[in-house]
């Protein structure tokens, strides 16, 4: 697992045998639904130091809010929808909340909304859930989706309008199944919204998360995986555009701990305008037990103009030297004028030859997304982002 190819002439690092250690052990981190138990991020620690935590204030309050979002929901026969406690969430096998606002989330959302898939099903179509923002007032919500064995299913999560959100996502996979799980980030300018997104992916099952952020003033999304048994795989894509003064970031933790297992991380962001943010923090934990596995993780960034920032962390903990692969690459750079001159050369304009590569440059993330119900929103909204450019 070598990555070789870099046709836009970015700055890159990566790491294959030699391993970038992070400051602290990664599974050392509290995971509990006990918001005592954690203290109130001061932007110090090691998780938060790349996020504006003064923004997120509101969201590590441990009160009550009024403030949700409103739903609308075309599910596909086979996939029910159901109100449950937060006990009764935990009773299904889901992860415990790995930060403060996470925590709060669980807690404070009005209801669990529980997704399920009995066993042995295929759903013949997309279950696509449209949340839509209501406006300024922060809310919480906490969505739990359980896959049987041996089912296969695609749910996409659309996030538009005005909107601060605080949600906490869980997925249990079981055994054979085959999942794909979408979230759009389609927010107005203003919106502000803290996710953790916890799977738990079953023995030989196929995981796909795929995370998709255009919108928000401020976005900052955990992607936490676990292996409940041997022989799982799990993808994670992520593709994000930051304009002017939006702070875009995405946080992705395998945690390798059964046998057999297999993991694929590919992020790519686009950058433009003053103060563009984006930050991209790449976790993976291969414990002793973990042999045989194989992990690769990718993050790439395409700075557009001056003014923008994009923060790429990859990092790779390996405690057994039995394993099949292990590596990781990322790279922040801009344009490469060599590969503008030669569009130019062949009579195509400035500003068309920069948005054909920018479109080549997501196009390696949307071919693996394969997700036929998002293909249309997602070029218009790729067409709108390169439409507004400031190149």
């Amino acid at each position: 697992m070598t990555d070789t190819t870099n046709p836009l002439g970015l700055s890159e690092h990566s790491h294959g045998s030699e391993v970038q250690v992070p400051d602290s052990k990664r599974d050392a981190r509290t995971r509990s639904f006990d918001v005592a138990d954690f203290p109130v991020p001061t932007g110090r620690e090691e998780e938060w130091r790349f996020s504006p935590v003064r923004k997120f204030s509101e969201f590590f309050e441990d009160t009550a809010t009024e403030a949700t979002l409103k739903f609308e929901s075309d599910l596909p026969e086979g996939l029910s929808v159901e109100e449950i406690s937060l006990e009764s969430a935990q009773e299904l096998g889901i992860l415990e909340p790995e930060d403060r606002a996470a925590a709060v989330a669980a807690n404070r959302a009005a209801a669990v909304t529980h997704y399920s898939v009995p066993a042995d099903t295929e759903l013949d179509r997309a279950a696509i859930i449209h949340a839509d923002g209501t406006g300024e007032a922060l809310g919480h919500g906490h969505v739990v989706v359980t896959v049987g064995a041996n089912s296969k299913a695609t749910i996409v999560v659309e996030h538009e309008g005005l909107a601060r959100y605080s949600e906490l996502v869980s997925l249990v996979i079981g055994d054979g199944a085959d999942v794909t799980f979408v979230s759009l980030q389609l927010w107005d300018d203003g919106s502000q919204h803290l996710g953790q997104h916890d799977a738990i992916v079953g023995k030989d099952a196929k995981f796909k998360h795929i995370h998709i952020t255009l919108g928000g003033e401020v976005v900052r999304l955990n992607t936490n995986v676990r292996y409940s048994a041997a022989g799982g795989e799990a993808e994670l894509l992520g593709l994000y555009f930051a304009d002017a003064g939006q702070h875009l970031e995405h946080r992705t933790y395998i945690d390798h701990n059964t046998a057999k297992a297999q993991s694929n991380v590919h992020y790519k962001g686009a950058l433009q305008g003053k103060d563009a943010r984006s930050v991209w923090i790449g976790d993976v934990l291969i414990r002793p037990e973990a042999l045989d596995i194989d992990t690769y993780e990718l993050n790439r960034n395409l700075i557009l103009t001056d003014g923008a920032r994009a923060d790429s962390v990859p990092n790779l903990e390996i405690e057994t030297g039995d394993i099949a692969g292990a590596g990781h690459a990322s790279s922040v750079g801009r344009f490469d004028e060599e590969h503008l001159f030669y569009l130019m050369s062949r009579g195509i304009p400035e500003d068309v030859a920069r948005q054909l590569v920018v479109r080549g440059f997501f196009n390696e993330v949307i071919q693996k997304i394969q997700v036929p119900e998002i293909e249309d929103v997602l070029n218009e909204r790729i067409e709108d982002e390169l439409s507004r450019s400031v190149l």
